[in-house]
């Protein structure tokens, strides 16, 4: 069966002939040991349902991001809601939430669409898909647009964050994320009614080490729940929600209410709320259950889209592009020399996360032969404008970071990249570090300075009252690198920080 004949086949006339025609689709699909797997899990589950209430009543969500591994969770929570209808004569009603960003590309949307269209969501009363743009929940459509105030928040984080990092990928990129990701699992699962039980594929072990490190998190940075609110996952959102307020209290300074408070984590989930792991119980590998993510549900990997370690994110490309700049305008370097030293980066992490070789395989020929250095920094350049309306111009300033340490490093940066302002280092300088509004004959300065920051001039104020890291990456920025502390998506790497300088160790992240 093709993905064609799967994702476009005739409405069927009634919810149980949906379901009997679905579930022996996936069947046909998935291997025996899959199979075996959901037997297994549907009893358990079953079991954990019914000690809340009638079966028919709960509600059990899954979060879909749109990448291979979640597409195949959704397919096989689907397939034990089907299970359970066969069994039971009744079932659970899924909910599949899917957190949007603006650096998730249209093929992604295309991906989850497919996904859902193979599955017959759409034909199922008892299945929602929802759609979370920040604040808000709507039911999916492939062709929604991309929120504009979503965009201008992810813009403003990913800038800030790589001007106090030097544009290491992991902070400018993640950091933010995963709070949005976390705020997004709150909101889905409190959502007209709230859900019983989340399913997901982190071993009971990983999610009480990343309970753990939650609360260890917060109390590092003093702002640790106490007694009661410390409870189960509600306890994690509001540990996490307290993270966040203070990470962007460093970020954008604490007077910015508006922007700290729409970066809030949502926690007012239900009280019975339970997780339940398929960890044990099933392969997550891509490769073992390949026809079934590409041939049935129609899963494509996009050459936007599948971007090393993500199947559902063109920013580790982007990151990529960001160390190729790094190399060329501030260590002296080549860009494709930066770009091979993070695709070197890249390579290891999906060899780390057991990506199949042919993915891997994947990635090593869009970066080789000739013309593809050229045609990638063409291609992220236009990803930056079109995704979070940033111009390589932009991406430069941030990879030197000139603006922190009171403007430490706007000598070295105005003479290698704006030489027309080196008479007015004095005055950008001022600028930076006053707290009085510009004068009416500084205008042009400070729309010169936001023009090729991509900045407001407040936030560059903020910048020049913090601390920014080192060349080598092993120096923290205080809070932006706390939240990573312990992440194991960075390495430390050979290179050079000039042309002809020697061989130093430099600590890189990214995804």
């Amino acid at each position: 069966m093709s993905a064609e004949t799967s994702t476009t086949a005739e409405t069927i006339d009634t919810t149980d002939d949906v379901r009997r025609t679905t579930l022996a689709e996936l069947r046909q699909w998935l291997s025996a040991d899959h199979l075996d797997e959901v037997e297994r899990c549907v009893p358990k589950l079953r079991a954990q349902l019914q000690e809340l209430g009638p079966l028919r009543e709960r509600v059990v969500m899954v979060a879909y991001g749109g990448g291979k591994d979640s597409a195949y969770t959704t397919a096989f929570v689907r397939t034990m809601q089907l299970r359970l209808f066969e069994e039971a004569g009744e079932t659970f009603r899924m909910r599949v939430v899917t957190m949007r960003h603006a650096g998730m590309p249209v093929a992604v949307m295309h991906n989850i669409d497919r996904t859902y269209a193979a599955l017959r969501l759409d034909q199922d009363p008892d299945c929602e898909q929802f759609l979370i743009d920040g604040d808000e929940i709507s039911p999916f459509h492939v062709d929604l647009p991309q929120r504009e105030h979503v965009i201008a928040r992810n813009r403003l984080d990913i800038l800030v964050t790589g001007h106090r990092t030097l544009g290491d990928g992991r902070p400018t990129f993640c950091n933010a994320c995963n709070l949005s990701a976390a705020h997004a699992f709150g909101l889905g699962a409190s959502h007209d009614g709230g859900v019983d039980v989340i399913i997901t594929g982190d071993s009971p072990y990983e999610q009480r080490t990343y309970l753990v490190w939650i609360h260890r998190l917060a109390e590092r940075m003093g702002v640790a729940p106490v007694g009661d609110d410390r409870a189960g996952f509600r306890g994690v959102l509001k540990a996490t929600d307290n993270i966040g307020r203070a990470y962007f209290g460093d970020i954008y300074g604490k007077g910015e209410t508006d922007l700290i408070e729409e970066r809030r984590v949502h926690h007012d989930t239900p009280d019975q709320l339970r997780f339940f792991s398929i960890y044990d119980d099933t392969a997550y590998a891509s490769g073992d259950h390949w026809d079934l993510l590409t041939d049935f549900l129609g899963f494509r990997f996009d050459e936007l889209a599948f971007s090393f370690s993500e199947s559902d994110c063109g920013n580790p490309a982007l990151m990529a592009h960001i160390r190729g700049l790094k190399c060329e305008r501030v260590f002296g370097r080549s860009y494709a020399e930066g770009l091979d030293e993070y695709v070197t980066f890249g390579k290891q992490l999906m060899r780390r996360k057991e990506f199949p070789d042919q993915l891997i395989e994947m990635i090593s020929a869009r970066y080789e032969g000739e013309g593809a250095v050229e045609r990638m920094r063409a291609a992220m350049d236009a990803y930056a404008m079109d995704c979070f309306d940033i111009t390589e111009e932009q991406l430069v300033c941030m990879v030197h970071s000139p603006f922190t340490d009171a403007g430490a490093g706007l000598p070295a940066y105005v003479k290698a990249e704006q030489p027309h302002l080196h008479g007015e280092l004095t005055a950008l300088t001022d600028l930076l570090t006053s707290d009085a509004a510009p004068a009416a004959d500084q205008a042009a300065l400070v729309a010169e300075l936001e023009r090729f920051s991509g900045l407001p001039l407040a936030q560059l104020r903020v910048l020049a009252n913090r601390t920014g890291r080192s060349l080598t990456g092993m120096g923290q920025s205080g809070v932006v690198d706390l939240i990573l502390d312990g992440d194991p998506h960075k390495l430390r790497i050979a290179t050079r920080h000039t042309a002809d300088g020697p061989v130093v160790d430099e600590l890189i992240s990214g995804r």
